[in-house]
């Protein structure tokens, strides 16, 4: 059955939110994000502090897409109030491991004894900060800080290792705030 559908969002002070063709750019006190929400069936509507999305006939699934919209928007809302932060943790055991970040690379020397070092690219949007074992990945944008997070740990992944005795690694134990592992 199809139905008018619609919910709203309510910004709170501090942030405000633009929409460029299906472009919407969220600025609040703590940084930007910026989404791509592109659906003909969904009209997206900036009023004061509302966002309101709407159609006119929805069915389930416009309404499923309405619901995730939601979601999304509601993330980058905490996310330019209070960025999200990623924990990860440095472990090597059998050799000493150099994790350093210069320009926009990280750079993981020694890992596992090899000697050419792994490096990846940083993202935009994203500071990653290194104390001691830990690195600290923050940003306003919920995506990118998990994905980034999610790069450093896939480049110290291991190949035709026993994992049980080969523990050396960068591993994450908080995310978005949540503990996932205690240290």
């Amino acid at each position: 059955m199809k139905a008018k559908l619609q919910e709203e969002i309510q910004l709170p002070n501090g942030v405000t939110a633009t929409n460029t063709q299906g472009i919407i750019t969220m600025k609040g006190p703590k940084g930007e994000a910026t989404r791509s929400i592109k659906d003909p069936a969904v009209n997206i509507k900036l009023d004061n502090n509302t966002i309101t999305l709407s159609t006119a006939k929805g069915t389930k699934r416009q309404k499923r897409i309405i619901n995730t919209y939601v979601a999304h928007l509601q993330n980058m809302i905490h996310g330019v109030q209070q960025p999200y932060t990623y924990l990860l943790k440095i472990c090597s055991g059998h050799f000493p491991m150099n994790v350093s970040i210069s320009g926009t690379q990280l750079t993981i020397k020694n890992f596992l004894g090899e000697k050419s070092p792994r490096t990846l690219t940083l993202k935009k949007n994203v500071s990653i900060k290194i104390e001691g074992d830990l690195i600290a990945i923050e940003s306003p944008n919920k995506e990118l800080a998990g994905q980034m997070a999610s790069d450093i740990e896939l480049l110290t992944a291991k190949a035709n290792r026993d994992l049980r005795v080969f523990q050396d690694g960068i591993y994450m134990i908080e995310k978005a705030g949540k503990k996932i592992f205690e240290p």
